[in-house]
């Protein structure tokens, strides 16, 4: 049994023409094409030609220039106000060269004089015009798949002369550099290179290999702050022969950043090792000693009692000591995301809860409204953060303690500050506040400070304190901005 074959849809035309007999005429010319269906319908008007071309309903349009009251080209630039896809071809009683180019300008695709149609040049003016919009459109359609590519990706794409001065550039370049679009389109790359010699190595490359590929570069931000990048660029040619650059810069500061502190977390890990391995060897004879005073003590005559239990009450001190130390070494190993601080600070404060409400400790927390991101192991840090907020709360004065904490942020850091109206701290005492073991309560092991030091240099955060007796002391924290 035969398949049926499907016949081609005809070709839909609109003839825009106030005059009945021309349209009858071009209709009798394009019907005589041969190998081809047509549907041609017939628009009297201007009005109604406006209303037809904006439906957008025909193939292709064919408009007389002369429409009563307005032309072709009135009708013409309105289309093209409206973006009409479909080619549309302008038709006139006789030629004139002054017509023909405005008509081209305002968007015809082909301009014809009506005493001198035929079959063959209507044929050949649909088939070009038929044939252009489909290569439009589908340039259209590219031109929106890359320019979609061009604004929506996250590294920063630029368009730039041979000398890199910026010519376009997408929304991720301005989010890199700070800078409004009208801002950087006057700058070069060049101009924000922190080492400016670069350009030359940049330029020399893309002129000897016509390609830079993974360039690692450092730039400057508006606000001075410097990124650290990777440079891929191509040099090439526009269609009338002029070198252009194109190029992609990815941020990788934030990866440099969690390498760095990987880095010394690595170290601050080593140096745990290197400490419990020492714990683990004074332990085991300090272990000996211990089930050897036990030993003496039931032997030994009472009068030589008092000299065990000072062997006795040193040997526990150094045991609870490496039991601290040993604790204390759980903080090296880091887990890095990218958390807001005031998160991290709010987990701290529930923890810090029962002891600020027994207290009865007045608490001030203020912070900005949009997220301080930074990089940080969050659990690390809230441990840092309750240390030093317990610390407060024990300098203070039941039932007169104010706390007050607060986020603040800048484009290149964001600074907690930790104030108290304490006891307050002297000034001998305030410079070893972070030394290992130096404590100035009865029963402190002095490990607290310490440890909130290690997690905090783990973080590439620097810690001031100020302090003064009777009056509180501040504790604040610089942490890098992303």
């Amino acid at each position: 049994m035969d398949q049926a074959v499907s016949s081609p849809l005809p070709v839909r035309i609109l003839i825009i023409d106030d005059d009945e007999v021309d349209f009858w005429i071009i209709s009798d010319f394009i019907q005589d094409i041969p190998q081809q269906k047509f549907q041609i319908d017939w628009c009297p008007d201007y009005k109604k030609g406006s209303t037809a071309l904006r439906q957008a309903t025909h193939d292709i349009y064919f408009v007389d220039y002369y429409l009563g009251a307005k032309t072709g080209i009135d009708l013409l630039k309105e289309a093209m106000e409206h973006e009409c896809k479909e080619p549309i071809i302008l038709l006139t009683g006789q030629g004139n060269q002054k017509i023909d180019l405005e008509a081209m300008r305002s968007g015809a695709v082909d301009y014809l004089i009506k005493s001198q149609l035929s079959s063959e040049q209507l044929d050949r003016c649909i088939r070009y015009s038929l044939e252009r919009a489909a290569t439009l459109r589908e340039s259209r359609a590219s031109e929106r798949k890359f320019r979609t590519i061009f604004e929506r990706s996250k590294d920063a794409i630029f368009i730039a002369g041979n000398q890199l001065d910026f010519k376009n550039i997408n929304s991720a370049a301005t989010d890199l550099f700070g800078y409004q679009p009208d801002e950087l389109l006057h700058l070069s790359l060049s101009e924000l290179l922190v080492n400016r010699s670069e350009k030359e190595e940049i330029l020399e490359k893309l002129n000897e290999q016509k390609e830079v590929v993974d360039h690692k570069i450092e730039l400057l931000t508006k606000d001075k702050i410097t990124k650290s990048c990777i440079l891929s660029a191509s040099l090439e040619t526009d269609p009338t022969g002029n070198p252009y650059v194109q190029g992609i810069i990815h941020d990788i500061s934030i990866l440099k950043r969690v390498e760095e502190i990987k880095l010394q977390s690595e170290k601050m890990e080593a140096k745990g090792m290197a400490i419990r391995t020492l714990a683990h060897e004074i332990r085991n004879p300090l272990h000996n000693i211990i089930l050897t005073l036990g030993y003496l003590k039931s032997e030994t005559s009472t009068e030589n009692q008092e000299f065990l239990n000072v062997i006795d009450r040193n040997s526990t001190r150094i045991n609870d000591l490496i039991n601290e130390l040993m604790d204390s070494n759980q903080y090296y190993k880091m887990k890095l995301e990218i958390v807001p601080l005031q998160v991290v600070m709010r987990e701290a404060l529930e923890k810090a809860a029962d002891q600020i409400q027994l207290s009865k400790v007045k608490l001030n927390f203020s912070y900005p409204p949009s997220d301080a991101q930074a990089l940080l192991d969050k659990e690390k840090l809230k441990i840092a953060f309750l240390n030093i907020i317990v610390n407060a709360i024990e300098a203070m004065d039941e039932n007169k303690g104010e706390l007050t904490i607060s986020i603040s942020s800048q484009p290149t850091f964001h600074k907690v500050q930790i104030k108290d109206n304490g006891h307050g701290i002297s000034p001998e005492n305030t410079i070893k506040l972070f030394e290992p073991y130096f404590t100035t309560k009865p029963k402190g092991m002095g490990l607290g400070l310490a440890t909130t030091h290690t997690i905090l240099q783990s973080h590439k955060a620097e810690i001031e304190v100020t302090s003064f007796i009777e009056k509180g002391t501040t504790f604040t924290i610089t942490f890098p901005a992303l």
